[in-house]
């Protein structure tokens, strides 16, 4: 991932209600969620959401797709997965031992 791409994306993230919006699909995994659920879900009016989703979308930490009337988005965990390798890909200047507790947080059932 390229340096300007980290920051948009965190800067999509940099509010609260799109942080919100951001971890509500990251639980949904791959299935996402239609946007009135999201609305309704986080009591967000849908003219707010909307603006909120540009912006997440923009940054290319969700995908959305039309499924009839409605806007059905998810979260990209590809994207967030390079953007945490971003943030690692130095990290402890090659000592991997020295990032035992980072490390930790990626095991499966202790984020």
């Amino acid at each position: 991932m390229e340096q300007d791409a980290a920051i948009e994306a965190f800067a999509a993230l940099a509010q609260s209600s799109r942080m919100k919006i951001y971890r509500l699909l990251v639980r949904q995994g791959h299935d996402g969620l239609q946007v009135g659920e999201i609305s309704r879900r986080l009591e967000i009016v849908p003219s707010t959401l909307s603006g909120h989703m540009a912006i997440l979308r923009r940054a290319g930490l969700v995908t959305a797709k039309r499924q009839q009337r409605e806007i059905h988005y998810s979260a990209d965990l590809a994207v967030m997965n390079d953007l945490v390798g971003f943030m690692l890909a130095d990290c402890c200047n090659g000592q991997v031992e020295n990032c035992s507790e980072i490390l930790t947080l990626l095991e499966p059932g202790t984020g």
